[in-house]
């Protein structure tokens, strides 16, 4: 059975989609980028408060489907530049444990949704 997943604790859609699809034991998140939830504005004053939106909105659409970063299996990481691997790693970091951290892949694009630096899915299991 597929339940829709929406909570205003993470930035609504800014198309036909939904923050994440719950389908058994699976959640299929959509990408979140760094708009604050609260004011609709952009977080890009540094790459770290950036990543940090990203993963803060991402933390939401988790726990309203009642999980966390612990449930996560998969992550997709799109960047508009390389070199900002390391800086937006470490803020990434904080949110797994090292030794249970999903898989996950990194991939540099020609261009994000506003023009924003960083934008991460998730695929995660309740267990």
């Amino acid at each position: 059975m597929k339940q829709i997943i929406n909570t205003k604790q993470a930035p609504a859609p800014i198309g036909p989609y939904n923050q994440a699809v719950l389908v058994n034991n699976t959640l299929y998140t959509s990408g979140q980028i760094a708009i604050n939830p609260e004011t609709g504005d952009l977080v890009t004053q540094t790459i770290e408060a950036e990543t940090k939106q990203v993963m803060e909105n991402l933390k939401a659409v988790l726990a309203a489907a009642d999980m966390n970063f612990e449930n996560v299996v998969k992550v997709s990481i799109f960047i508009s530049d390389m070199e900002m691997f390391s800086n937006i790693n470490q803020v990434y970091g904080q949110y797994f444990n090292e030794t249970t951290a999903p898989a996950r892949e990194t991939v540099q694009v020609a261009n994000l949704p506003k023009y924003v630096n960083v934008e991460i899915s998730a695929i995660a299991i309740k267990f």
